[in-house]
């Protein structure tokens, strides 16, 4: 896709949430939820958060969620650079979704897991993939002092225990968060402005099954 000025990305950084995962006779609920960002030279960032949950669920399928709900929330194509702590979201996009459709859409080892939700987020990405758009599946590593990621499971963590959905994208609390954060000594080396791109998105996603 060659390089891109900030202006023309879209950053989302997402993250999951289940709660009560240690106890098998009681219903788990989670959340899953985004800081989406683009930044404007003259203007700064423009930033807008989200958040869904579900009463009962698991930290893979609402790994899922958070990325649907963010790509579906995105009106037009666009070039996303797409941030999570989970190997089995970002694995599975730039990796695993290709061989199971070389292989009709099954595992090796039998049916796809998750499968209705992998088929959704396959479509949702499919979207952004036209007029030299995509999507970079980046991983990073949870818990390790990456202030976005931390932020995101914030969000995730307060959908998963009040059962909250912010229906669509609302203003981002980032700002105050990090001011709070940092009055606490944290994140005390955070620089506020967008990383040097080279943009290169991973492969399109195969046509999804129909089910």
């Amino acid at each position: 896709m060659g390089t891109a000025t900030s202006r023309d990305l879209v950053y989302i950084h997402a993250d999951e949430s289940c709660l009560g995962n240690q106890f098998g006779d009681r219903a788990n609920p989670g959340g899953a939820a985004g800081l989406i960002e683009v930044f404007d030279e003259k203007r700064g960032w423009n930033r807008r958060d989200y958040y869904v949950s579900d009463p009962d669920t698991t930290n893979q399928r609402m790994a899922l969620r958070s990325a649907i709900e963010g790509l579906r929330l995105l009106t037009k194509p666009c070039r996303v650079i797409f941030h999570s702590d989970s190997n089995y979201l970002i694995s599975g996009m730039q990796d695993w979704v290709h061989g199971w459709a070389r292989r009709g859409w099954r595992r090796k080892g039998g049916p796809i897991e998750n499968l209705n939700l992998w088929i959704e987020l396959v479509s949702a990405a499919s979207r952004h993939y036209s007029s030299q758009q995509g999507i970079a599946w980046r991983w990073v590593r949870g818990h390790a002092g990456h202030p976005k990621n931390e932020y995101a499971n914030n969000l995730a963590i307060e959908a998963a225990r009040g059962l909250k959905d912010s229906k669509g994208l609302i203003k981002s609390g980032f700002d105050d968060w990090i001011e709070a954060q940092q009055e606490k000594d944290r994140f005390m080396d955070f620089l506020d402005l967008p990383p040097e791109e080279h943009f290169v998105a991973d492969p399109a996603p195969p046509m999804p099954p129909l089910l």
